[in-house]
């Protein structure tokens, strides 16, 4: 077990129109070695308690019914440590090869199939990686927030939840399970939270199977993430849903540092821990 230690913190300002409900998705995925954590909330600062629910998948969502026109969300913890593979679950294999909201893998099968066809496995991984990586520019601010992998390919740029839509997508298509990952990303700048895919490898003669890493922004080495939610995509991930009154977000300041900062050269199969 590494003792890779990561320290992380986020902090939300948002302005309400009208009561709403908050789902925050910005805490460390449940598993994970946390040696110290905190969340606080506030609405028109007044101190307020979340409910927090956990999924199948260890997602922590802090739920929050808010009334006023000011929240302030303050979250911060030490991770000592790595947590234990992700587990591999037949019904998730199954659920994160079919097309979703923001992976149209059976539009993009064409083009999966021209670009990757005889390509398999680890080698797979690392061709979809680095051809993703050639064809998208990343431009912050160039795409909207209902664009999915379609769009990011026919329009060459994006950020990196349309970088790891698109790796999501193209790999379905080549019937390999991919889903996406939101984490803490240390060295990434700027610093946010941060997108990436995971796929999943059968176990083989060179690697011992699971799922593994995939990031064609190539912006922080994969062996520091630190998982905060997992899902079919974006829609499953976002670290904050509304329902009700419109929200503002007025600020964000994410931060995440490493003890012991490694290189990524992008030639291993490194899962993430």
């Amino acid at each position: 077990m590494s003792c890779v230690k990561r320290t992380v913190t986020s902090h939300l300002d948002l302005g309400l129109s009208a009561p709403a409900r908050l789902v925050f998705a910005i805490a460390g995925a449940q598993g994970s070695p946390f040696a110290s954590e905190s969340l606080a909330l506030s609405v028109d600062g007044v101190p307020v308690v979340a409910r927090e629910l956990v999924d199948f998948t260890g997602n922590r969502m802090h739920v929050l019914d808010a009334i006023g026109s000011k929240v302030l969300m303050d979250y911060e913890a030490v991770v000592d440590g790595e947590s234990a593979p992700p587990p591999v679950d037949d019904f998730d294999l199954i659920t994160y090869l079919r097309p979703s909201r923001y992976c149209e893998s059976d539009s993009l099968a064409p083009t999966a199939a021209a670009e990757f066809s005889g390509t398999h496995g680890a080698e797979l991984l690392d061709a979809v990686s680095t051809w993703v990586s050639g064809i998208l520019t990343y431009v912050p601010g160039s795409s909207l927030p209902t664009d999915g992998a379609v769009r990011t390919f026919l329009g060459r740029q994006g950020v990196c939840r349309d970088y790891a839509h698109l790796c999501i997508a193209l790999l379905r298509a080549m019937n390999v399970p991919a889903r996406l990952a939101a984490v803490f990303a240390p060295g990434l700048s700027p610093m946010e939270y941060h997108a990436v895919c995971e796929a999943y490898l059968e176990p083989s003669d060179t690697n011992a199977g699971g799922w593994y890493v995939v990031d064609a922004t190539r912006l922080a080495p994969r062996q520091s993430l630190l998982r905060v939610a997992t899902g079919r995509d974006a829609a499953d991930t976002a670290f904050l849903t509304n329902y009700g009154g419109t929200v503002t977000l007025d600020g964000l300041e994410v931060t995440a540092v490493v003890d012991d900062f490694g290189t990524d050269d992008g030639s291993q199969l490194i899962q993430l821990r």
